[in-house]
């Protein structure tokens, strides 16, 4: 019988610059007619964003900049050969700070696998290396990345961490999701290109995954195709970074999709059994969706919804910040079932379950 993987410890960092409250007042700059601009305000409160990080400091308001050392200036917004020089420069250092929060110590000699996560930049020699150099992890260590999958691709991941360790039990999977969602801003004058931006920053979560039973088992997974939204979420590489499409049919696809799919996402359960529900919080509209999908209690996506009001949607990474307040706060032996949407439209998702005090291995 395979053996069962476990996520025994989650760690998290953000960069040190909250901008969210920044943005929504300059946002404005790029957006030409002044009813765009008031609409764009009156959403921006329905958000229910607080804050959202950013590797950008936003600090002195100065005309014709967005940031406050001008990386977006009016008229002059960066390539994307600028946004991926200063993604090396923040990527490595933000994933170290995440994987230090594991407090791995000397147990750190003792990962067999490494899983980089990113959709938000790309460079190679990668964040892996600069976290092999850093832990001084075994220079044999076997590397795996999952690229450009979008906000869903840490499910994917822990997937992977999961068929690593039931085929081989005595591996130690530490999984990095790094994701610089800010440097992506485009100057498109567009409300809807806007209203996407306002939502996302940056952020990073790292896990570790074995067989030892400590932290939450990972019971299964299934992927949900949404049909006929191929196009309501896309992440495309431009001139200047990548380009992002999020329809605002995106939270009808997830209900309609949940509507049809529950059955074989939760495997014969029902939603009422199921204590723990960790929605990627992909805004508020879909987590409103998913509520009213599967018909959950009002309180049911707490963790989800503190988790955008605090740091907004960090792509990738932002479901195992949801994952990481349950692994502190939930009862033993609590069913759980994660959920996150990214381009296609498909929710994947996972089941799960928190450890028992004596859980066998």
């Amino acid at each position: 019988m395979p053996a069962t993987a476990y996520v025994n410890r989650i760690g998290t960092a953000v960069p040190a610059h909250d901008v969210h409250d920044a943005f929504v007042q300059r946002a404005g700059r790029i957006l030409p007619d002044r009813r765009v601009q008031a609409l764009f305000r009156r959403m921006a409160d329905r958000s229910h964003i607080a804050h959202r990080w950013s590797c950008l400091p936003c600090g002195a308001d100065t005309a014709g900049r967005i940031d406050e050392a001008g990386f977006y200036t009016l008229g002059a917004f960066p390539s994307t050969a600028a946004r991926m020089r200063r993604f090396e420069q923040e990527a490595a250092p933000l994933a170290i700070r995440a994987v230090e929060d594991l407090g791995l110590g000397d147990d750190a000699a003792r990962i067999t696998h490494l899983i980089t996560v990113c959709c938000t930049g790309f460079a190679a020699p990668g964040l892996d290396f600069a976290l092999m150099r850093h832990f001084e992890l075994d220079p044999g260590i076997e590397r795996s990345g999952v690229g450009f999958m979008g906000c869903h691709a840490a499910i994917n991941a822990l997937k992977l961490a999961r068929h690593i360790v039931r085929s081989e039990p005595d591996a130690r999977v530490l999984l990095v999701c790094v994701e610089l969602c800010t440097l992506h801003l485009q100057e498109g004058g567009s409300l809807e290109d806007v209203l996407s931006f306002l939502i996302f920053g940056d952020g990073c979560a790292a896990a570790l995954v074995t067989a030892e039973p400590e932290g939450l088992a990972l019971d299964s997974f299934q992927a949900l195709l949404v049909p006929g939204t191929e196009e309501n979420i896309s992440w495309r590489i431009g001139d200047t970074g990548f380009d992002m499409v999020l329809s605002g049919q995106v939270p009808a696809g997830v209900a309609e999709g949940l509507r049809q799919g529950a059955g074989a996402v939760l495997r014969g359960a029902a939603p009422g059994d199921i204590a723990l529900w960790a929605i990627h919080p992909g805004g508020r509209s879909v987590l409103d969706a998913v509520e009213a999908a599967l018909r959950l209690p009002p309180d049911a996506l707490d963790t989800s919804r503190a988790v955008l009001r605090g740091n907004g949607n960090m792509s990738s990474a932002t479901v195992l910040f949801v994952l990481k307040a349950m692994l502190r706060d939930a009862a033993p032996r609590q069913r759980g079932c994660a959920m996150a949407f990214g381009p296609g439209m498909v929710a994947e998702t996972m089941l799960f379950h928190t450890v028992g005090q004596h859980e066998p291995a």
